[in-house]
């Protein structure tokens, strides 16, 4: 029986072109998500909002991101990839034209929620995951990382030039150009994705786990190992927010200025995509599982730092190793979907588990906000976060456990 010619396509320098053309859609998509992070302190000003209610905006950006993902996810599966992210770019652009007319705080959460969100940036993070998974076999997690480091590279780059247009234009000004810019560069790479992916008709290959084409991956209803997927996702993610949502106003609270957490917000999201390449090398090698438990117990450890420590020079190191210790964590989940799911699932799965770990964003920025709103200060809520992530190390710990004892099982 010869060989599907189509396995010759996986890895091949076409899958690597078509790898470039995801990372740049999902940097140039990511905006979406950590504009309203510049935004927060500038919006709250205008509209004369507390912390607790200028958070809502970001809240409702990752729920729309979340809950879109699923809905881009089948799209990209029944259609191709193309489509959801053609379709997301003109949402995206359409949202921040009206973000910058918005006449109330409602009226901006509802645009950053709905249209950036729920319509643009969703097709620009998840689905894009997913098909990237779809064009490696051998370099399945280093190819899922690169694709997630987008997202990261949207936040090392998006907010130093947001910041800057702010402060030259206003936020308005900031947010239509930015629509613009948006709408002109990603429609030609969404255009480089029309090939469907090959692995539909290619069985999965997986070193050192079990069958993957399976009724009962992990020994368990396909569902239920996605709905503690989920779980977990939300435990981590609670977590990872109180950082990303609330540094740049935590340094303007301590007196270091909006400008230096900013600073803070990029040097993290750099260093979270050396930790998301890392991390991709690693799950090649130790699988999706143990790399997710090894990011979320370092991801612990670097909050409990910021804990202890609030200085400048500090809080840029913490931010630093924050970076470094939690980038790998969320692409570890579409590698665990892709080891233990059908490649014809791939999209609507890992929609499904990033769903969860972007509600957990969602949930984690708006109970930072109203932690701070309660106590005056931060650091109940990062306690609050350490507490949602043992919940994860938890739940990934008792999966980890349970894969090795199936390898281990005769027969």
């Amino acid at each position: 029986m010869s060989p599907d010619p189509a396995a010759a396509v996986l890895d091949s320098r076409q899958s690597w072109i078509r790898l470039a053309a995801i990372v740049g859609l999902a940097t140039l998509g990511g905006a979406g998500m950590w504009s309203v992070v510049v935004a927060l302190p500038y919006v709250q000003a205008e509209f004369g909002a507390t912390r607790g209610e200028a958070s809502l905006p970001y809240t409702l950006t990752m729920i729309g991101f979340a809950t879109g993902g699923i809905l881009m996810g089948r799209l990209a599966d029944r259609f191709g990839i193309m489509v959801p992210v053609l379709f997301g770019t003109v949402m995206l652009a359409g949202g921040y034209v009206l973000a910058a007319m918005a006449p109330s705080l409602t009226a901006f959460a509802l645009a950053q929620g709905v249209l950036i969100g729920a319509l643009g940036s969703s097709a620009a993070f998840g689905p894009l995951m997913a098909d990237a998974s779809l064009w490696f076999r051998r370099r399945r997690g280093i190819a899922v990382a690169l694709a997630a480091s987008g997202n990261y590279l949207a936040g090392t780059v998006w907010p130093p030039i947001l910041q800057a247009l702010i402060v030259a234009q206003g936020w308005r000004m900031a947010h239509l150009l930015v629509g613009i810019a948006l709408l002109v560069t990603m429609l030609p790479l969404a255009l480089l994705l029309r090939a469907r992916a090959p692995v539909l008709r290619v069985a999965p290959v997986v070193a050192g786990a079990p069958p993957l084409a399976t009724d009962r991956p992990l020994g368990m209803a396909p569902n239920s190992l996605t709905a503690l997927l989920c779980f977990a996702g939300i435990g981590c993610c609670v977590a990872m927010a109180m950082p990303q949502v609330h540094i740049v106003a935590y340094c303007g609270d301590l007196g270091y200025g909006v400008a230096r957490g900013t600073e803070m917000l990029s040097l993290m999201l750099a260093c979270g995509i050396v930790s998301r390449i890392v991390s991709g090398f690693i799950a090649d090698r130790i699988g999706g599982l143990a790399t997710l438990l090894l990011g979320s117990v370092l991801q612990a450890v670097a909050l409990a730092f910021y804990l202890f420590f609030d200085s400048l020079v500090s809080l840029y190191l913490i931010s630093a190793l924050f970076g470094l210790f939690q980038g790998g964590i969320v692409p570890s989940y579409a590698v665990i979907v892709r080891e233990y799911f059908p490649a014809r699932q791939a999209g609507t799965r890992v929609g499904i588990v990033l769903m969860a770990t972007l509600l957990g964003m969602a949930l984690g920025g708006w109970l930072s906000g109203l932690v701070f709103d309660w106590t005056g200060s931060y650091a109940m809520a990062f306690l609050n976060g350490m507490a949602w992530n043992a919940v994860n190390v938890a739940i990934v710990g008792a999966l980890l456990w349970r894969a090795r004892r199936l390898r281990r099982a005769p027969g």
